[in-house]
């Protein structure tokens, strides 16, 4: 690149612009800069996009180590009623798959005492002429608690501060008692409740002929009866574990006609939903890959890692994956061997879908997948993972983890590479930072010479007309041409047209 200056004006005692002349030739040299800096932002977009799809990666491994697991969702199993109004059941880890009758006879009750109806809540239950007086508790039956209830006048002897007392003696002692005072039409009455139910609930109470409370026969405190396959079973709470292993029991109402069936079976919402999150993870990460690859009309380029080969290494490995066919036995007799077998189809642009319906046309069958879990839920468990340690998802699982190893992993190698660029591509800039920083600090001071040396030739000239004069025999004198430059390096010498060109 040329610099031009116009050399009427170089001699007019105004001079250079200094910074200009040296911006101009430092931008000469800035190309490759601009350069650098371009291709610095590309590999940095880059990088933001193979983290993208690491991510993605990453939780596609996730979803598919729990289609691995031995004892996830796929192995989930889980209990259904047919009479959910009369019980309820729950499975835990170490169920089987069964189906067992069960009929509640009677629920497990709290025991509960009361009085007779008194006219007012806030008037002494002392017979007349007493001071004190007592009530007698048996909690739990025959072998449970006796507690002792002391009634003072002025200080509980009312049901409203008797009830009151109980409470507070209850949760100090932790009797497991409550009490409360009820309100009708008859008047008012004193209620006791266990807070436990069954027999470890059941009350029984005796009263002195100090007080005027007469109370009814207790009522509840007793256990839940339950029959599984036959075989009676008692509980005193209405949730029962152990009746049948590993399987609990949630009793809602005793109805004991009717026998409900409890079934226990693979888990075939847990199982759907763990495929739906496969299917989707994976449609994500083949989503992310088929942008990257995918012209733009617009521009007519490819996404950032249009040309990683990383990424058609992944690509072409997630391929391979999914048309992956077990070669075990018991899947080959089900005929449950491949993806498609199980209704998970792959779409042209490579991605999945779970058929919801069977698909039958003259040139093609798909099934559905609800139907092929309902009907074969065992030879769906063994298609993903089998004791071979062949199946599907074990295939898979292992796959994934080479992919996503921090070192050698197909993505983890690519970002390292791209970093390394990055790296080397900011050492460069830097490095060509500084070396324009230096030159600018050169230039200055040469180009601030001669700057000076150009404001300065107007003196010099008049010396030296005055000199040729001084030797003239005529005696005349020249006039000089005057500087009016009064900032050296902010003159005005620098034109676009020239006779004289000074090159970087």
């Amino acid at each position: 690149m040329g610099i031009s200056f116009n050399s009427a004006n170089l001699l007019n005692g105004n001079g250079i612009d200094v910074n200009s002349v040296v911006s101009q030739i430092q931008a000469a040299q800035s190309g490759q800069m601009t350069v650098w800096k371009g291709d610095l932002t590309t590999l940095q977009t880059q990088a933001t996009a193979i983290n993208s799809i690491s991510t993605d990666l990453s939780n596609l491994q996730s979803a598919m180590q729990t289609l691995a697991d031995p004892f996830g969702a796929l192995t989930a199993l889980a209990a259904t009623s047919s009479e959910s109004a009369i019980v309820t059941a729950t499975t835990l880890s170490g169920a089987t798959a069964a189906n067992y009758s069960v009929v509640v006879s009677a629920l497990a009750s709290a025991g509960t005492v009361y009085t007779d109806a008194v006219t007012n809540a806030n008037t002494s239950i002392l017979s007349s002429g007493q001071t004190t007086g007592d009530l007698n508790l048996q909690i739990g039956g025959n072998g449970g608690t006796a507690v002792d209830i002391p009634i003072t006048k002025g200080s509980n002897d009312t049901l409203n501060t008797l009830a009151a007392s109980i409470d507070t003696l209850s949760t100090k002692n932790k009797w497991g008692i409550t009490a409360s005072v009820l309100n009708d039409a008859s008047g008012s009455r004193l209620a006791i409740y266990s807070t436990a139910t069954g027999s470890a609930g059941e009350l029984s109470i005796n009263t002195n002929s100090q007080t005027i409370m007469t109370f009814e026969k207790p009522v509840g405190g007793t256990d839940a009866q339950v029959s599984v396959n036959g075989i009676p079973y008692l509980s005193t709470t209405n949730t029962m574990s152990g009746a049948i292993a590993n399987v609990t029991l949630n009793l809602v109402s005793a109805d004991p006609a009717t026998p409900v069936e409890i079934s226990v079976a693979p888990d075939t919402s847990a199982i759907t939903t763990a495929i739906n999150n496969f299917v989707a993870s994976y449609n994500t990460v083949i989503g992310d890959i088929n942008t990257q690859f995918t012209v733009n009309a617009a521009t007519n380029t490819e996404g950032p890692l249009g040309s990683d080969t990383y990424l058609r290494q992944l690509q072409s490995s997630l391929e391979a994956d999914m048309s992956y066919a077990t070669t075990d036995s018991t899947s080959v007799s089900s005929g449950l061997t491949n993806l498609g077998s199980l209704g998970i189809v792959m779409n042209d642009d490579g991605t999945l879908t779970v058929n919801q319906t069977a698909v039958d046309t003259a040139t093609d069958y798909s099934p559905s997948f609800p139907d092929v879990l309902a009907s074969n839920p065992s030879g769906v468990l063994n298609f993903f993972q089998n004791s071979n340690l062949t199946g599907f998802a074990n295939n898979f699982t292992n796959d994934l983890k080479n992919l996503t190893y921090p070192v050698t992993g197909v993505l983890n190698a690519d970002l390292a590479e791209n970093q390394s660029e990055q790296s080397e591509l900011t050492t460069e800039i830097d490095n060509f930072q500084t070396q324009l920083a230096a030159q600018t600090i050169q230039l200055d001071q040469e180009f601030d010479q001669v700057n000076a040396n150009l404001e300065g030739y107007p003196f010099l000239l008049q010396e030296i007309t005055e000199m040729l004069g001084s030797m003239s025999s005529t005696g005349s004198t020249a006039t000089p041409t005057t500087s009016t430059n009064t900032t050296p390096t902010s003159g005005n010498g620098v034109s676009s047209t020239s006779s004289t060109s000074s090159s970087s």
